[in-house]
């Protein structure tokens, strides 16, 4: 999952970035509003984190701007604002939620993911799974058959991403753009590595494979003996 964060307080935003990259996102930075914003109609994210006190171009003209170019992404507010009608004026502009300073990380986590589920489909499941291996995103535990399988974040979010694919092909350029934090550099062999580790934990002394190479192109979830 790909997240936008868009806060020009150094303190708050190495705090999110690093809360949030523990928990396994991919996690873009702008310090300024036109930076979030030209982020926003250019990259594709799951969902934005947006302080509303920003230089060059504030949070609500940021997210009213989105809504004009009709760009879904749901938004949640982080601010000092927090009185009533700053968070009913945040919500009529086209946030979807909204979150007073100081805050926990645990609460902000968890309205990330409330809303991540919300804007994927309103009966978006807790569980992925494929042939027999599952996903709990709530819990975050994963089997394969009963067996629990213990992944790092970063495992996490790629196996998510290749169960939420499964049975399509994914290149390592949207790999990249949708579990880590920067563009596709074909001289880097990251998604090799995590792919290769993943393997060991999903596939090793199991006869059906269900992570497959396809030479040349990327990486399928799929069934083959």
């Amino acid at each position: 999952m790909r997240i936008l964060l868009v806060e020009d307080d150094p303190k708050i935003a190495s705090f999110v970035l690093k809360g949030l990259k523990a928990e396994g996102f991919a996690v873009d930075h702008a310090a300024d509003g036109e930076a979030g914003l030209d982020l926003a109609l250019t990259e594709p994210y799951d969902a934005a984190v947006v302080d509303l006190m920003l230089p060059k171009l504030s949070g609500l003209e940021l997210i009213k701007t989105l809504r004009a170019e009709k760009v879904k992404v749901p938004v949640i507010v982080l601010s000092a604002k927090g009185a009533v009608e700053d968070r009913v004026k945040g919500l009529q502009t086209g946030a979807d939620d909204y979150l007073a300073k100081p805050f926990a990380f645990s609460e902000l986590l968890a309205r990330v993911q409330a809303l991540i589920r919300r804007s994927t489909d309103a009966a978006e499941p807790t569980r992925l799974a494929f042939e027999d291996l599952s996903m709990n995103l709530i819990t975050r535990e994963v089997k394969r058959g009963e067996t629990a399988v213990e992944l790092q974040p970063l495992e996490f979010s790629l196996l998510e991403y290749l169960l939420r694919s499964a049975g399509r092909v994914v290149s390592k350029t949207m790999i990249m753009e949708h579990v880590w934090d920067y563009h596709f550099d074909p001289q880097t062999n990251v998604v090799e590595s995590r792919i290769y580790k993943l393997r060991e934990k999903i596939d090793k002394g199991y006869a059906v494979k269900l992570i497959h190479t396809v030479r040349g192109v990327g990486y399928v979830l799929k069934k083959a003996g």
